[in-house]
C-alpha cells in the first residue's frame, strides 16, 4: 500500500510539472504552420507557406513530449532563450507514399501540408526531420518563430457551427475527434447528422473503445459543400467540395484521399481536436488513413464500419495494413532489411521493441498459418503489402480482412497506449 502511494504522489509531481510547463510556454490557441513539401523518389524540399494563429487547442497539456517515436516525419519545438525542448510530435504524409510510387521516379511534385502545436508565449525554433532510406532521423528544415513579431494570419477562413456528438469531457483531457462533412449539399446536412452518429457508433461500440467510452469526444462541423459526392476521376466524375478528395490517388481506384490540407485544417479548426476524419457522402467502397495526418471514409457503403475502424487504426494509432495479397500503388514500401516502426508489423530486425513480450515462449518463429495457432499472438508471414519478409502478429485483423470489430491482441494494445497519451 506504501509503494502505491508512492507511485501516485511521484505521478502527480509529474502532472503537476508538465502543466505547469505547459503555462510557463504555451497558450490555450494553436499555431499552425502550413508549408510546402516538393520532390521525388530521391530528394525532398520544404518551403515555408504561412503561419495561423486558432481558436482552440485540444491536445493534451501533460504529454507534451512524443515518446511514441511513430511516423515517417516528426517535429520539435524548442524555446529560443534556455534551448529546452518543449513539444515534439510524430506524423506521416501523402507525400512520403508518393515517393514510393513509379511517378515520383519520374517527376517531382509539390503537397501542402501542416503542422500544429500549442501556441508559443515567446519565441520557439521548429525542427523538421524525416526519416531516411535508412529509417534514420535527418533534420529537412529549421524555422525560428517569434509570436511577437512574426506575421501571423488569425482570419478563420471557412468559420462554421459545431455540434457534439459525443462528449466526455474536457478537450485537454481527452481524445477529440473533428468529423469533417464532404459532399454533402446544404439539404443534407439533416444526413450528414445522422450519419455521425452512425460513425461514432461503430467506433465507440468496437473494442477496445468501447472501454473507452469516457474517454473520447467527437466534434462535427457543419459545412456544406456545393455538390453531393466525390470525385472519382476513373469514372469522369468530379464535383465541387469542400475538401476536394477523390478516388484513385496514385492510380488505386479504391484510395480516396485529399491533397487540400489547407482547407481540411481550416474546417478542423472550428474544433478542439486531435485527430481529423473526414466523412464522405458516397456509398462507394473506399477511403485513407495516415498517422496524425487524416483519415477517411465513405459515409454509405456496406463496409463503413470496417472502414472507419480500419483508417483510423492507420491515423491514430498508426497501425499498418496487415495484407498482402492486394494490389497498392507503393512499390519496396518497407525495406526488408530495417525494423517497420508501425507497431503491428516486424521484419524481424529488431522485434524485442514488438510483441515479443505477448507471445508464449513455446510459439514458433515464424508461426504456421494453421487451426492450432488460430488464436494465438505469433509471427505470421505476409504484411506491409508483401507476402516474404515481413510478418504480422495474428492470423487475422482488421487491418487484414474486411472484419469490423475484429482488432488482434496487439493492435488493442497499441489503441489503447495512444488513448491514454491523450488523456493526461
Amino acid at each position: 500500500m506504501k509503494m502505491k502511494k508512492t507511485i501516485l504522489l511521484i505521478l502527480l509531481i509529474i502532472s503537476f510539472n508538465a502543466s505547469a510547463q505547459f503555462k510557463n510556454y504555451f497558450r490555450n490557441k494553436t499555431m499552425r504552420i502550413d508549408y510546402i513539401h516538393s520532390g521525388n523518389a530521391e530528394e525532398e524540399h520544404y518551403k515555408l507557406d504561412e503561419i495561423l494563429k486558432e481558436p482552440h487547442w485540444g491536445g493534451s497539456k501533460v504529454n507534451l513530449i512524443d515518446y511514441f517515436d511513430y511516423g515517417n516525419y516528426k517535429f520539435h519545438v524548442y524555446d529560443s532563450a534556455s534551448k529546452n525542448l518543449i513539444y515534439s510530435y510524430g506524423y506521416s504524409t501523402l507525400f512520403r507514399e508518393w515517393q514510393a510510387t513509379d511517378e515520383a521516379k519520374e517527376k517531382s511534385k509539390s503537397f501542402m501540408e501542416s503542422i500544429t502545436f500549442p501556441f508559443p508565449k515567446k519565441t520557439v525554433n521548429i525542427e523538421f526531420y524525416s526519416r531516411n532510406k535508412n529509417l534514420d532521423w535527418e533534420k529537412q528544415f529549421e524555422l525560428t518563430v517569434d509570436p511577437g513579431k512574426a506575421h501571423i494570419n488569425k482570419q478563420k477562413r471557412l468559420k462554421y457551427k459545431i455540434i457534439k456528438v459525443h462528449k466526455s469531457g474536457n478537450p485537454n483531457q481527452k481524445l477529440d475527434i473533428v468529423i469533417i462533412p464532404e459532399g454533402y449539399n446544404k439539404e443534407e446536412m439533416d444526413k450528414f447528422k445522422t450519419d455521425n452518429k452512425r460513425l461514432s457508433g461503430y467506433l465507440l461500440e468496437a473494442d477496445p473503445y468501447n472501454k473507452n467510452r469516457d474517454k473520447i469526444n467527437f466534434w462535427a462541423v457543419i459545412a456544406p459543400s456545393e455538390e453531393s459526392g466525390t470525385d472519382i476521376p476513373g469514372e469522369n466524375i468530379w464535383k465541387n467540395t469542400i475538401t476536394n478528395t477523390n478516388f484513385y490517388t496514385f492510380g488505386s481506384e479504391r484510395y480516396l484521399t485529399s491533397e487540400d490540407m489547407k482547407s481540411i485544417r481550416d474546417l478542423a479548426s472550428n474544433a478542439p481536436y486531435d485527430q481529423i476524419l473526414i466523412l464522405v457522402n458516397q456509398k462507394k467502397y473506399g477511403g485513407g488513413g495516415i498517422y496524425n495526418f487524416y483519415s477517411v471514409c465513405t459515409s454509405d457503403n456496406e463496409n463503413t464500419g470496417f472502414l472507419f475502424l480500419h483508417e483510423f487504426g492507420h491515423a491514430f494509432a498508426g497501425l499498418a495494413d496487415e495484407y498482402y495479397t492486394s494490389d497498392v500503388a507503393v512499390e519496396d514500401f518497407y525495406p526488408l532489411d530495417k525494423e517497420p516502426w508501425e507497431p503491428n508489423i516486424t521484419t524481424l530486425v529488431d522485434f524485442e521493441d514488438k510483441w515479443k513480450d505477448m507471445m508464449g515462449e513455446s510459439t514458433p518463429i515464424p508461426t504456421p498459418v494453421t487451426e492450432q495457432y488460430k488464436n494465438t499472438i505469433g509471427i505470421f508471414e505476409g504484411g506491409g503489402y508483401v507476402a516474404k519478409g515481413v510478418y504480422r502478429p495474428f492470423q487475422d485483423c482488421t487491418m487484414k480482412s474486411v472484419t469490423y470489430d475484429n482488432f488482434c491482441p496487439v493492435c488493442k494494445r497499441a489503441i489503447q497506449r495512444m488513448i491514454d497519451y491523450y488523456n493526461k
